[in-house]
């Protein structure tokens, strides 16, 4: 009987955990096909399927435009964040030097200040720069995040791998550049695969730094977007429209979890082995 008990209090747990999670994201999906009035009667069925605010979204106004932008900032941080990450790890794993761990604990510590910390600094290297209301604005400020997590986990994951397999590296004749093409990169795939769909997802996510560097509506992402759409008065908030929104740049992070979920549970794994 306490077997028994504490098998269906535990199945219990996960349902309600499930429910939890997925639930917010299913009522989204509901009301997004809902207009009229059906948008303020309560239900957990769909009792009509419209997808007008699906058209609306992808067909007025330039949120298509804005989407385009999301996958262009968050793609090229992950490429930036894991090329220096790669030759950054292999450096403070494998090359022994004075102040190695203090030097990656400040570069975790970087990771840790709020963003409202840096904001007014890093505003004024934008405008320094050139940067505002351009993409790359977001490309530089999100690294100052994604990197340092990034060498974190890699650093951790690369001091995990043998030493033999690079000391047989060596033996052939390998170049250290050599050594992390052929040798690292392989074995390191997993751990590649999980810090980059983090630094992807918080670069697709972002607001803050992206309302404050961005100002049109043709260089804004998608989190700004959906923030700011309106109805047609200041009493009319367009639910619909903004839920399908809401749905359609969730879709994309759903869909890169479920195609890499094994990579990224190995990475994660594998990254606990040894610190």
């Amino acid at each position: 009987m306490g077997v028994w008990a504490r098998r269906v209090g535990f199945y219990a747990l996960v349902v309600v955990i499930v429910l939890q999670a997925i639930f917010p994201f299913y009522y989204a999906i509901l009301t997004s096909l809902e207009d009229g009035q059906a948008l303020f009667e309560v239900n957990y069925l769909p009792s009509s399927i419209d997808l007008s605010n699906y058209r609306s979204m992808l067909t007025d106004g330039v949120f298509d435009r804005q989407i385009l932008n999301s996958v262009f900032v968050a793609t090229v941080v992950v490429i930036i964040s894991l090329a220096l990450a790669v030759t950054a790890s292999y450096a403070l794993s494998r090359i022994r030097f004075r102040g190695r761990g203090l030097l990656l604990l400040t570069i975790l510590s970087v990771s840790m200040f709020p963003q409202i910390a840096v904001l007014s600094g890093l505003f004024e290297l934008i405008r320094a720069f050139g940067l505002f209301n351009s993409l790359w604005a977001l490309v530089f400020s999100y690294m100052i995040f994604t990197l340092p997590f990034t060498v974190w986990v890699l650093t951790t994951f690369m001091r995990a791998l043998p030493m033999e397999i690079e000391e047989a590296a060596i033996m052939d004749g390998a170049s250290s550049l050599t050594i992390i093409r052929r040798v690292f990169l392989p074995l390191m795939w997993p751990a590649m695969v999980t810090t980059g769909l983090l630094a992807f997802i918080h670069a697709w996510n972002e607001f803050l730094f992206a309302l404050t560097f961005l100002s049109t509506d043709t260089q804004r992402t998608v989190p700004v977007a959906i923030a700011l759409i309106s109805g047609r008065s200041e009493f009319e908030v367009p639910w619909g429209n903004i839920m399908a929104a809401s749905v359609i740049v969730t879709l994309p992070l759903v869909a890169l979890v479920l195609v890499f979920q094994r990579k990224i549970v190995s990475g994660l794994t594998a990254g606990a082995v040894k610190g």
